[in-house]
């Protein structure tokens, strides 16, 4: 007869780990994962407007795919929405390493983000001579709504 599952567990001596322990899991590895040089947690103390120059200089410097994705999971991960600055530099990455599927999931993600409709209408409008420079300038593409 196989043993049971909590039998092996048990033997192994391996941490059990239930699934309330993970959000804090994976918050303390991502605050260790931010942690500069100095010791101290940038985005516990960093202000909006160093938190927005970060991530754009991020997008800006970024060449890979893998890299934007990357960066737009941490991005949206805060509580919070990036300025149309983040968001232009993200867009300008995803027409970079030539993803357009991205650069719509970037606005879907932004309109997710965002408190009203009203809200991610003022950023579409910002946005909109970037949108049309880069192809993306209906409804249609920006979340399947027709104009």
């Amino acid at each position: 007869m196989l043993p049971s599952l909590a039998r092996v567990v048990l033997r192994s001596r391996a941490p059990v780990v239930s699934a309330r322990h993970v959000g804090p899991v994976a918050t303390r590895l991502m605050t260790v994962r931010f942690a500069s040089g100095s010791g101290s947690h940038p985005h516990e103390t960093e202000s909006f407007e160093q938190f927005n120059a970060r991530y754009a200089g991020f997008f800006e410097s970024c060449n890979d795919l893998f890299e934007l994705q990357r960066g737009l999971n941490n991005c949206f991960a805060y509580d919070l929405v990036p300025t149309v600055e983040v968001i232009q530099a993200a867009l300008k990455c995803a027409r970079k390493v030539n993803d357009y599927a991205t650069a719509v999931r970037i606005l879907e993600g932004l309109s997710v983000k965002v408190e009203n409709k009203g809200q991610y209408q003022q950023y579409l409008d910002e946005l909109k001579p970037l949108l049309e420079e880069l192809g993306i300038n209906s409804k249609e593409d920006l979340y399947g709504q027709k104009s």
